[in-house]
C-alpha cells in the first residue's frame, strides 16, 4: 500500500475514534455494568407490557434494530411493528456479558425469547449485541442484532 493511502487511512481511524468518543462522552457519569444489565431488563418488561410511551422514552432516536430474521428497523418503524402484533411475552438472558465504553457499553448473550406475531405463539433461541447510550445521565438502547441459535442435533 502507498504511503499516501496507509497516512490517509490512519488519519480516518484516528478522526473516526475521536468523533465516536466524543459522541459517547456526553453522559453525566460512566455506565456501570449493573446500571446497563437494569437498563436492558426494564427494556424487556415494556415490551412485554406494551408500553409505547415508554419505548418512546427509551429507545434512541438513532436506534437500529437486526431481528435474527434479518429484517432491520428504525425506532419508528420497530414501535409500528409492535403495535401491528409483534409481542414479546417474556424475554430470558443468559451468559451475558457487559462491556462497558465510557458513556456506551455493549452486552452480549444469549437469549431465549416468548414471542407472538399477529396471535401465532413461538419460542426463539439466539445470541445477541445489545448496545447502550448514555446521554446526560438517561439510558438510551440504540442498536440490537442477533441471530438464531440452531437447534442441537
Amino acid at each position: 500500500m502507498s504511503t499516501f493511502f496507509s497516512r490517509a487511512l490512519l488519519g480516518l481511524l484516528v478522526f473516526g475514534v475521536m468523533g465516536a468518543k466524543a459522541m459517547a462522552a456526553d453522559c453525566d457519569s460512566p455506565i456501570t455494568a449493573d446500571e446497563a444489565l437494569k437498563a436492558e431488563d426494564a427494556r424487556y418488561v415494556i415490551q412485554s407490557r406494551l408500553d409505547y410511551d415508554a419505548m418512546q422514552r427509551l429507545f434512541g432516536d438513532d436506534l437500529v434494530y437486526i431481528h435474527s430474521t434479518g429484517a432491520a428497523d428504525n425506532k419508528e418503524s420497530y414501535i409500528e411493528r409492535q403495535r401491528a402484533g409483534l409481542h414479546y411475552l417474556k424475554v430470558t438472558r443468559d451468559n451475558a456479558n457487559v462491556r462497558v465504553f465510557g458513556c456506551l457499553t455493549i452486552i452480549t448473550g444469549a437469549a431465549t425469547i416468548d414471542v407472538s406475531l399477529k396471535d401465532e405463539e413461538r419460542t426463539v433461541h439466539l445470541m445477541f449485541h445489545s448496545v447502550w447510550v448514555k446521554r446526560g445521565s438517561e439510558m438510551r438502547f440504540i442498536s440490537w442484532e442477533s441471530t438464531t441459535i440452531p437447534p442441537k442435533q
